[in-house]
């Protein structure tokens, strides 16, 4: 019996392996502080880090990619064996991808500037501004749009809206929690010059993977995910990226 059982474990084992070797992974991420971003020529971030250590436990077979926003969401919509990170997941995502994650939670919100006298406590009051900037591609964009606020007014990339901030154009930023200090960071500011006005909506950063890739290497790529969350791996890392780590779920052992 007990030679069953280990001849069990290891075809299982064998399994995992075929199944990383079989499947070449490509990768995309976009250059967005500080989950993924070149420091010296070497990518690194966040949502780096918990990749490679999933990439690592798994065994797979895995290349990264930094490319802009769009190009990687609508490569991993077309291509097999193809994944992108870090993106929130949304109720418009959802079908579109196969989804590992959560790899961080945070929250998306509006700020103003430190003393411009500002109440903004809902999206009533957001309709009030002549214009609120915010990257085309992001996921609130998408929300907003959804919600029909009129004065939205699509940019580029996070630069271009938080550098209107930054030069009075835009009274209003929109921001994830995670990425908030490197924000403002960029253009000089800190967290000391805005003020939190309301809270837009939680936001989950995620892992998603093509639809054409294969399910069960994405369920092993979870199941890496959640044994990093038991053993406090994911904890360490947002240690070392955030001043105030957002708590993740606690897993219970696997049996």
């Amino acid at each position: 019996m007990r030679l069953m059982s280990l001849l069990g474990a290891l075809l299982l084992l064998i399994g995992y392996s075929s199944l990383a070797l079989a499947a070449k992974l490509q990768l995309y991420t976009e250059e967005y502080r500080p989950l993924s971003y070149f420091d010296d020529g070497k990518l690194t971030g966040m949502a780096v880090e918990v990749v490679e250590q999933l990439i690592q436990r798994t065994g797979a077979s895995a290349s990264i990619q930094v490319v802009p926003w769009t190009r990687g969401y609508h490569q991993v919509q077309r291509e097999a064996n193809t994944g992108l990170f870090s993106i929130v997941r949304t109720a418009r995502r959802e079908s579109l991808f196969q989804w590992v994650g959560p790899i961080a939670l945070g929250h998306t919100s509006f700020y103003a500037r430190r003393g411009a006298g500002l109440n903004v406590r809902s999206l009533k009051d957001v309709e009030r501004f002549s214009t609120v900037a915010v990257p085309k591609q992001w996921y609130s964009y998408e929300y907003l749009s959804d919600k029909g606020l009129k004065n939205l007014y699509a940019v580029p990339t996070p630069q271009h809206m938080t550098k209107m901030f930054k030069h009075g154009r835009i009274e209003l930023l929109v921001a994830s929690s995670l990425a908030l200090d490197d924000m403002l960071a960029e253009q000089g500011m800190s967290a000391r010059d805005v003020e939190l006005q309301f809270t837009l909506m939680g936001t989950n950063s995620y892992i998603a993977f093509s639809k054409n890739t294969d399910p069960a290497l994405v369920q092993r790529w979870q199941q890496a995910l959640d044994q990093l969350t038991r053993d406090g791996g994911l904890l360490r890392i947002h240690r070392r990226w955030f001043s105030d780590p957002n708590s993740m779920p606690v897993l219970a052992p696997a049996p």
